[in-house]
């Protein structure tokens, strides 16, 4: 039976003593007491606050001109946040310097970077073009390596076609001709696999996400989990925007695998889709399982993000009592 993620916790101590990393990792919040195997609530840490951080894609939305992460940094350090989820492509560069010196910046600033955020899709019938998004992922590993982030954030992918008009409202896209669900589940299983297998190596832990496509079910979201659980590098990011239907129950079902939360805020209407989310109940949900993971705001809102990220920190720290 697979394990939620309180359960594995000793394996991945195993995994990070062996990764010579067990001196820095000791004090971090996702680790039991030695030699435990219970809930969340006999974390070492059961009582810290948690920790806020920002997406640079709150203050950027994909639009022709990248806003520069650079001053997402200086943004984050002047609004009170604790740091910086680093979104792939808004990435100047892939060079050695630009990425020390975001690091260096982060630094200086007493900001976390600890989660880099990329694209794949793995719902791909061609499989070459799955070995690509492999691929892909492994480099994005080696990036995350250089700027010391621990975590990466994972798509599933979904199925090539147009989305109906409805589709944030009901999550349904069909397959391809030809083709299953369940088909793509394996595909996915199978991706996730060889990726793990570097992320073991590099210490790096890769958190896949409720992002639409396929993990709009979170019943495949859970199976795929389930499939790769047994490896210390498989973590689960729950973005709080991301469901079909009522969000809650949902939320309430996987917090006990999540290793990162993003928490969506939609001020002067949302970019794709609005919603009107309890942060005061989601904030529950995280303190009955004892959350103790970074929660990284992701602003998906029109109003201008000078005015709408701070308000969303505001907002997320009362309700998180931070």
């Amino acid at each position: 039976m697979p394990r939620k993620k309180s359960e594995v916790r000793s394996s991945r101590r195993n995994w990070l003593k062996n990764a010579g990393l067990l001196s820095a990792a000791s004090m971090a919040p996702s680790l039991v007491m030695a030699g435990t195997n219970e809930k969340k609530k006999n974390y070492i840490y059961d009582n810290r606050p948690i920790r806020l951080i920002v997406s640079t894609y709150s203050y950027w939305h994909f639009k022709p001109e990248k806003y520069p992460i650079e001053k997402v940094i200086e943004n984050a350090s002047r609004i009170g946040f604790d740091g910086v989820e680093i979104l792939h492509r808004q990435m100047e560069n892939e060079t050695v310097p630009y990425m020390n010196k975001l690091k260096r910046m982060a630094f200086e600033r007493g900001l976390a970077l600890p989660f880099l955020s990329i694209h794949q899709n793995f719902v791909e019938p061609d499989a070459t073009k799955r070995k690509e998004h492999v691929e892909h992922t492994l480099k994005c590993i080696k990036l995350a390596v250089q700027m010391g982030i621990p975590a990466i954030r994972m798509n599933t992918g979904s199925w090539k076609g147009k989305r109906t008009p409805d589709y944030y409202q009901t999550g349904i896209q069909k397959p391809i001709e030809g083709y299953t669900d369940q088909e793509a589940i394996k595909w996915v299983i199978d991706s996730m696999e060889e990726c793990l297998k570097e992320a073991e190596k590099e210490g790096i832990t890769l958190c896949l996400e409720n992002h639409w496509g396929l993990s709009s079910n979170i019943d495949y979201l859970e199976e795929i989990y389930k499939a790769l659980a047994s490896s210390p590098a498989m973590g689960l990011n729950l973005d709080t925007g991301n469901y079909v239907g009522e969000p809650y129950p949902q939320f309430e079902r996987l917090i006990g695998y999540a290793d990162i939360i993003q928490a969506k805020t939609y001020y002067g209407g949302g970019k794709y889709y609005d919603l009107d989310l309890d942060y005061n109940r989601i904030a529950r949900i995280m303190r009955a399982a004892n959350f103790t993971g970074y929660v990284s705001l992701e602003m998906e809102g029109n109003e201008d993000a000078e005015t709408a990220v701070p308000k969303s920190y505001a907002m997320l720290r009362k309700a998180f009592e931070v």
